[in-house]
């Protein structure tokens, strides 16, 4: 796809979520996370059961138990929202190192450079999806698009737990946009939503059509150029992360418990590839490496292990990812694995350590022919459309 690919998720209803599935019976049933019900406070979070009585997040307790008293009040367990959340962001590392948090239950990805490895922007969607529901069993809702505001209207537009791949050309933007409301758009706040609906622009498709000069006399020129430019599905934010990325991993979640050895151990190795794959687009090196199983209940163990010289090929990654997942499960053994990752951190920006040596490494010399191999292979792979 020549157009960038941008992807927003977000958690429906986070907090309300957690405890609905740390509660089973609690679910079905309207539960407000804030303040209790007769104390100063508003409400930081709410089940879709209890919206559909009127109650909002920011809302004063003692009016949302006006409008729903059969509500279940809690409160809130920032703890564990935060552990979940960076569980949640771990997953999301696995399929961008380009990973922008807007909060702890909402982020933007850009998934450029990746989605080929899905075959198109749906199916990476809803096995990001699936793969949140089955290691957090709850769900998110998300927007792919070819920018930022339009992944988060279509994470909107999805919701609840949903997918929606917004249109991708210009002209097809602007149709999809055209009836919706202005209030959709960023910069259209209440105040600046009743200043519009006052001279008739109501939805986007009035705001395409309007006369510029006429917007920046009642709005200002800043904001009339920027919403007008939203309206017609543009935006030139851009991801908001680190720029360096601190690990590249793969993972792999089985559609059942698996107890089969051979099985896990195969899957590892396509990982193992696809993490080398993408790690040799810059020219680095790591020096540790990463095994994570989890099992069917999610009990999650992670083992690392240093190479003995900073590696950037697939048979000195392939080795030590053998190591560790042969260390965790002997042949022999028994285990039940629900999910396998690898990865690769610790990035170095060349292979010799600093320490001086009178002699050459041999080792060194043995990793120079793998990774002109890896080379090789990589570029068969692109040729071959991999």
């Amino acid at each position: 796809m020549d157009r960038p690919v941008i992807l927003h998720v977000d958690m429906d209803a986070f907090f309300a979520a957690v405890e609905q599935r740390d509660h089973p019976e609690w679910r079905g049933k309207p539960v407000i996370v804030g303040a209790g019900p007769h104390e100063r406070g508003v409400v930081s979070t709410c089940s879709y059961e209890a919206r559909k009585f009127g109650v909002r997040s920011a809302m004063p307790s003692r009016t949302a138990y006006s409008l729903c008293p059969q509500g279940i009040f809690v409160k809130p367990r920032m703890k564990v929202y935060s552990a979940v959340s960076v569980q949640v962001f771990e997953i999301l590392e696995h399929y961008s190192p380009f990973v922008e948090g807007v909060s702890v239950d909402e982020a933007f990805l850009d998934v450029t450079g990746t989605v080929h490895l899905f075959g198109d922007p749906r199916t990476l969607g809803e096995k990001l999806r699936a793969e949140v529901r089955e290691a957090c069993r709850l769900t998110c809702s998300v927007g792919l698009a070819p920018n930022r505001l339009l992944a988060k209207i279509g994470s909107e537009e999805a919701k609840p737990d949903g997918l929606c791949v917004m249109p991708f050309g210009a002209d097809e933007v602007r149709a999809w946009l055209a009836p919706k409301p202005v209030k959709i758009l960023w910069g259209v706040g209440k105040k600046t939503n009743e200043i519009l609906a006052k001279y008739g622009y109501r939805t986007c498709g009035d705001l395409q059509a309007a006369d510029p000069r006429f917007l920046r006399k009642i709005l200002g020129d800043a904001a009339a150029e920027s919403i007008q430019r939203h309206a017609n599905g543009v935006d030139f934010s851009e991801i908001a992360c680190e720029e360096e990325e601190k690990s590249v991993s793969r993972e792999h979640t089985f559609a059942e418990d698996e107890t089969d050895r051979a099985a896990v151990r195969a899957t590892l190795l396509r990982l193992v590839e696809e993490v080398g794959r993408r790690f040799r687009r810059e020219t680095r090196w790591a020096r540790t490496a990463k095994l994570k199983l989890r099992d069917g209940t999610f009990s999650t163990i992670t083992r690392q292990a240093r190479f003995e010289l900073p590696a950037r090929d697939d048979m000195t990654f392939r080795h030590l990812a053998l190591a560790l997942f042969d260390r965790e499960w002997p042949e022999g053994g028994r285990r039940t694995v629900r999910l396998i990752g690898f990865g690769v951190t610790d990035f170095a920006e060349t292979r010799v350590e600093p320490e001086p040596s009178l002699f050459p490494s041999p080792l060194a010399s043995v990793m120079d022919k793998r990774e002109r191999l890896a080379e090789v292979l990589d570029r068969l792979h692109a040729k071959l459309g991999g």
